[in-house]
């Protein structure tokens, strides 16, 4: 796609080589007067300039999150905007990992990868939304209550590490039981799935960070301390964070 038809929305980078390989889905999202799209690219590409360094976000105060000491803070993290670098290029193992993790079905889709030399960053950005939860559940279509559906859910049963292996959710869903801790959190579990597949097999540790606009915090605050409280792993959970995007503006 030729630069100089992009969207308005794109104020900055539009040079890049990035919106030659971009799906088209991405680039309309563009226009949509509340698109997160939008308000990752204009934020964080200016930062690309001087090369993002760990440190730099490590600066700003978190809405939520733990402080770490053994971090390296110099490291330069290498973005990658919906998997993919300012050349187009795939982040390394990216593609192998959500077929792994999420099978033949649709792919997960995370906003930004930072990838620095000890630590791997996954961005779940949000600007107007809460987090996704399960479309499949809302629909009457969860194949784990389906009692004729022989595909179990790939996130209850999967290759790679399950539902079960990282959350306390509890039971697998089954018929006639209140709504699973998973239909909420579906959006936020599986970028936790895939980033613990590729952290391992890129051999970096993993963070996951949550993006929005401060005033969003008070209604997003509930879902995160309860799909953080169910992460099995203290470390991993000592790894997520929350940041305002009125901090990360320069």
């Amino acid at each position: 796609m030729n630069a100089r038809y992009l969207p308005k929305q794109i104020l900055v980078g539009r040079e890049e080589p990035i919106f030659t390989v971009l799906p088209e889905d991405l680039i309309n999202n563009f226009l949509h007067v509340e698109s997160e799209n939008a308000l990752l690219w204009n934020i964080i590409y200016p930062l690309t300039e001087q090369g993002i360094r760990m440190g730099t976000f490590w600066s700003f105060q978190p809405l939520a999150g733990s402080l770490l000491e053994n971090l390296n803070r110099t490291q330069v993290l290498e973005p990658y905007f919906w998997g993919y670098d300012l050349q187009g290029e795939r982040l390394p193992r990216l593609d192998e990992v959500l077929e792994a993790v999420d099978g033949p079905g649709p792919k997960t889709e995370v906003d930004l990868y930072l990838l620095g030399e000890e630590d791997l960053v996954l961005v779940e950005a949000k600007r107007a939304g809460l987090p996704g939860r399960c479309t499949r559940y809302g629909n009457h279509a969860c194949p784990e209550i389906k009692l004729m559906d022989t595909h179990p859910c790939t996130y209850w049963e999967g290759s790679e590490q399950t539902f079960s292996d990282v959350f306390l959710f509890g039971p697998r869903p089954e018929p006639g039981v209140v709504k699973p801790p998973c239909a909420d959190h579906y959006q936020l579990a599986r970028t936790v799935l895939v980033g613990l597949a590729l952290a391992k097999r890129l051999e970096v540790q993993l963070h996951i960070w949550l993006v929005l606009p401060r005033k969003r915090w008070r209604s997003i605050q509930p879902i995160w301390a309860d799909f953080t409280e169910r992460i099995v792993d203290d470390e991993l959970w000592r790894r997520m964070r929350v940041l305002a995007w009125e901090d990360i503006v320069p």
